[in-house]
């Protein structure tokens, strides 16, 4: 129990803090749970990082997930998910009910939070790199990650550059020896797991079964939710286009609920996925924000689960030892191509943001202050840099 209220608290803490996207989000736990805390060693979490880019859903969520999981056994995961999700769920459930149509962009306050994920990134690219391209092939398939993501930014890119890394990585490193031999032990059996990936597979298929033999509204909305946390490769920005399209031109939402809405998730931390609730509270009260974020984490929740009891046995596979470094060194790429855009691209728009990102780095890397005084100091700047 001792072990749950921990991972609650650490958790809830980061989703009350963690602004800037999931590339930021990955960044805030590095900082916490490997710095700080060592739940994880490096290898390991760029490893967990690597996988779940390679799964559909919201990567950032599925390695708060997994890291719950290995402190805490499922109970663990699932409270992770919980504290690191409901504080923006909530919050954007308060806004469809409240502030609906209230423009929130241009606060100053969140200007300084974009500012606060460029420091908190560039901490996480220096760390990852550093560790995970050590070497000059490496940095080769970081550079290729990066270059490929900024040109080519589809849905499917992300994917595409990790599966062609893992092969680049493979045939680069196959006989590689790695004096690596740390172990992280699951406390999921296979048989769970497989059950996991079961009740994925089935939700998928008979939803929509369901759907078209029934009139009831709340399975319709499950479906649409559940199939759009189910299909998305990239992240949240791209779950976007999936729920216009499921909810607006059905009629359950305007086109002007949907900007407003996008307008407040951008406001919030944790994962933009919870994009959801407001939408479901749009519709259905809080009872429908309720359901869409369970529908839309759902398929996340499974597949982590599912994937995470085979994962230490095949990265310690000398066969895939070498593909699981081309990815981790891919990650490196796709972490810096996220840096410049959207996360530098949106927050440093003039020379007195850029200096005071250099001073949030400096506080977060140098003086080491603790990553909420870092957000707070953020959002003040943010606040007064606006008022000026």
């Amino acid at each position: 129990m001792k072990t749950l209220v921990e991972i609650l608290l650490i958790s809830t803490r980061l989703g009350f803090t963690s602004f800037g996207g999931p590339m930021a989000h990955l960044g805030y736990f590095h900082e916490e749970y490997i710095r700080r805390r060592k739940w994880m060693d490096e290898k390991s979490y760029a490893d967990l990082v690597a996988l779940c880019q390679f799964l559909p859903g919201p990567a950032s969520s599925q390695v708060g997930i997994g890291i719950g999981i290995i402190r805490g056994g499922v109970l663990g995961g699932i409270v992770s998910f919980l504290g690191f999700t409901f504080p923006s769920v909530i919050a954007l459930i308060l806004f469809a009910r409240i502030l609906q149509g209230s423009d929130m962009a241009d606060a100053g306050w969140i200007h300084g939070l974009k500012i606060v994920a460029v420091a908190v990134v560039a901490h996480a690219i220096l760390g990852m790199a550093k560790k995970l391209t050590p070497d000059l092939k490496r940095k080769a398939v970081a550079l290729f990650a990066l270059v490929i993501t900024l040109i080519w930014q589809t849905a499917f890119s992300q994917a595409g550059v990790i599966l062609l890394s893992a092969l680049i990585g493979f045939l680069l490193y196959r006989d590689y020896a790695a004096d690596d031999d740390s172990r992280v032990a699951f406390p999921i059996s296979r048989r769970f797991g497989m059950i996991c990936l079961s009740i994925f597979f089935g939700l998928l298929i008979l939803l929509p079964i369901c759907r078209e033999l029934s009139t009831f509204e709340w399975i319709a909305l499950f479906d649409s939710f559940y199939r759009s946390g189910s299909l998305v490769f990239g992240g949240g920005h791209v779950v976007l286009p999936l729920l216009e399209r499921e909810f607006v031109p059905t009629g359950w939402l305007t086109e002007e609920q949907f900007l407003a809405g996008y307008g407040a998730a951008q406001a919030v931390p944790g994962p933009l996925f919870t994009f959801a609730a407001f939408i479901g509270a749009v519709i259905n009260g809080w009872r429908g924000g309720v359901l869409a974020t369970v529908a839309i984490f759902l398929p996340a929740l499974l597949l982590i689960i599912g994937t995470l009891p085979f994962w230490d046995s095949l990265r310690r596979n000398p066969k895939i030892k070498g593909a699981l470094m081309g990815v981790n060194a891919a990650v490196v790429g796709i972490l810096i191509a996220a840096f410049y855009h959207p996360i530098w691209t949106s927050s440093i728009l003039v020379p007195a943001d850029f200096a005071f990102a250099a001073i949030l780095f400096s506080m977060l890397v140098f003086w080491k202050l603790p990553p909420w005084i870092v957000v707070i100091t953020g959002a003040l700047g943010g606040f007064l840099m606006r008022m000026i």
